[in-house]
């Protein structure tokens, strides 16, 4: 289960929101942004002591300041059923569309015939990109660049 699905699923349903300095946030969740951003509505709003109480008709959370969520438990088990009912569409198939065995003919990064394309290099290392990596027969690929690096078009 991802944090931001669970999140999605929770989208009209109330939420408490603790921030990292200690008010919370108890609302409706209206909408979430992949940076766990929010937006609240009918929101009570409770200062880090708990003495003063604030009612806001609507709230934004930048998602960083965020310590905790929490969720009604009906909406964890909706995430629950939607994940397994996408298992099940699925085929079992892994992350990435690969099947279940190890027979697969994809090739991966390590096993390719030419080896590594080079870093970007450091500067001053004789006005060229960094080195390749090695492939399984000891060659190696090309170099990186000079981009970014601030220096003169000195060849």
């Amino acid at each position: 289960m991802l944090p931001l699905s669970l999140l999605n699923t929770s989208q009209t349903h109330p939420i408490l929101v603790e921030l990292k300095n200690g008010e919370t946030f108890n609302g409706h969740l209206v909408n979430c942004d992949n940076w766990m951003n929010l937006t609240l509505r009918e929101v009570i709003q409770t200062s880090s002591d708990g003495d003063r109480f604030w009612r806001l008709t609507e709230c934004y959370i930048r998602g960083n300041t965020i310590k905790y969520l929490r969720v009604p438990d009906e909406i964890i088990d909706l995430v629950k059923e939607d994940a397994a009912k996408q298992r099940a569409q699925s085929g079992g198939r892994q992350r990435g569309g690969g099947s279940n065995n190890n027979n697969s003919t994809h090739h991966h990064q390590g096993s390719s015939d030419r080896g590594g394309r080079g870093g970007r290099g450091r500067g001053d290392y004789n006005k060229s990109g960094g080195r390749g990596g090695y492939n399984n027969q000891g060659d190696r690929g090309g170099r990186g660049g000079m981009r970014g690096r601030g220096r003169g078009a000195s060849a």
